[in-house]
């Protein structure tokens, strides 16, 4: 209403990326030449841990708006996801130690 609007920062539209969103799905694109690079790319750029980035990524692949902005990594991450969802689902399931009585 004032002045001060100006200055704030414009929300995502519902359903539209965010800056952070991008931000992700733009560092996953990027090729990586030493060990480590990408994690602490993820620390310095992001200010994430490894494991938060890898959840908001997965996250991101469901959404259509994330296939809309990247197809082509989109639908390559997703491959490469099923395959991986698929060949842990056809491994036998590990049991702890069996508990005697």
């Amino acid at each position: 209403m004032g002045a001060d609007d100006e200055t704030a920062p414009e929300p995502a539209a519902p359903g539209a990326l965010d800056e952070r969103d991008r931000a992700v799905l733009e560092l996953e694109g990027r090729s990586w030449r030493t060990a480590g690079a990408k994690e602490r790319a993820v620390r310095e750029e992001l200010g994430l841990s490894s494991t938060r980035y890898y959840q908001l990524l997965n996250a991101l692949l469901d959404r259509p708006e994330a296939l809309a902005h990247a197809p082509v990594l989109v639908n390559r991450l997703r491959r490469v996801r099923d395959t991986r969802r698929a060949a842990r689902q056809a491994r036998p399931q590990e049991h702890g130690p069996a508990s005697g009585g």
